[in-house]
């Protein structure tokens, strides 16, 4: 990426965020000088069942606890002030009017389901990707991954880079694999088990006194 400085967008439910969540943004932060990861928690995720997600408002206030000290870090409320189902296309829409350089950071399970979100060829023209994989994965073919509609816009560069027509990037990055899921956390949780360790001490503390995860 050269001297260029870019933000990452780091969209999720984050029901709740994780050390995981916060270790894997900080790793692409520092591999790719990226100015500001930008956590975007959604308001209602269209891929995911919320009936067990918290309410955005107190997902909102643990991540914004969970950052703190992190001068890197910010959190958006783009997509849960503006209410419905979250559509990343029209979240990138906006923030490119604000930011010229976006790379949405995503994991390899989600990326490979795209093409089934909203508009996702649209996705390509208005964002880099940065897609994390595992430690473990080896050599990743980008064609098994994507669809023809897609992957015919595609140049590749070298291993696990690729510029689509628009000029936007496509970067394959492993990350450190931390076995912690926010589904794991919230079972944990509701069998009064501990999840200290696994969230962030104010993360805790709000799950805590919210009451969240209970029913």
């Amino acid at each position: 990426m050269g001297d260029r400085m870019a933000i990452g967008v780091f969209g999720g439910t984050f029901n709740p965020v994780h050390m995981g969540h916060l270790r894997v943004a900080e790793e692409i932060r520092e591999d790719f000088r990226l100015e500001t990861i930008y956590f975007l928690p959604s308001h209602l995720p269209p891929h995911k069942d919320t009936n067990s997600a918290a309410v955005s408002g107190d997902r909102l206030k643990m991540l914004k606890a969970a950052i703190k000290g992190n001068p890197f870090f910010k959190v958006s409320d783009l997509e849960i002030k503006r209410g419905g189902v979250s559509y990343t296309i029209e979240t990138l829409k906006k923030l490119g009017r604000r930011f010229n350089d976006i790379y949405f950071v995503i994991g390899i399970d989600a990326f490979r389901l795209i093409d089934t979100w909203y508009h996702y060829e649209e996705l390509f023209y208005h964002t880099g990707f940065i897609v994390m994989t595992r430690p473990a994965s080896g050599h990743l073919n980008i064609p098994e991954m994507l669809p023809e509609n897609v992957l015919t816009r595609l140049t590749a560069l070298k291993d696990n880079i690729y510029r689509h027509e628009s000029g936007k990037m496509i970067y394959l990055r492993p990350v450190t694999k931390i076995d912690i899921s926010s589904t794991k956390i919230r079972e944990l949780h509701k069998g009064d088990r501990s999840i200290k360790y696994l969230v962030p001490p104010l993360v805790e503390k709000i799950i805590i006194e919210r009451g969240l995860y209970r029913s």
